[in-house]
């Protein structure tokens, strides 16, 4: 798959991404009690899960590995960084913006952006490497 038509499909996977993101977050701190920190730590890692997962089988079929769970833990690995521009982007704005304190999604939001290209980036090039690229 080309650059561009795998950026594309990467975006796409991102964008559930975030449904997932979002919606983990808004259910651990109404059904878990978490508050935005932690609820976020966990709705990021089921997001990140998810998008692994559908990036392997789409956005990087020719790719991926045979070995899923060393794969999963490079995405992992690999996507922090990218998670941590995610996190901090969100945190900072939760914690300094009131509208984005009452609706985290808007911080939700702006961290998946933040961290999309660089994920992009460190999936195509560390995580997704058993295979041809064009």
């Amino acid at each position: 798959m080309a650059l561009s038509r795998q950026l594309l499909a990467f975006s796409v996977v991102g964008t559930i991404g975030f449904a997932v993101d979002a919606a983990t977050l808004y259910a651990a701190m109404t059904v878990l009690g978490t508050g935005l920190y932690v609820g976020r730590v966990i709705s990021y890692l089921a997001a990140a899960t998810t998008t692994w997962a559908l990036n392997r089988r789409f956005t990087f079929h020719g790719q991926r590995s045979s070995v899923r769970i060393k794969e999963w833990g490079r995405f992992l690995a690999a996507n922090a960084v990218g998670g941590l521009v995610n996190y901090g982007t969100y945190a900072a704005l939760v914690a300094t913006q009131p509208t984005a304190a009452a609706h985290p999604v808007i911080g939700v939001a702006a961290g998946s952006l933040a961290g999309l290209a660089l994920n992009f980036m460190l999936s195509r090039y560390l995580v997704f490497r058993g295979g041809p690229r064009n």
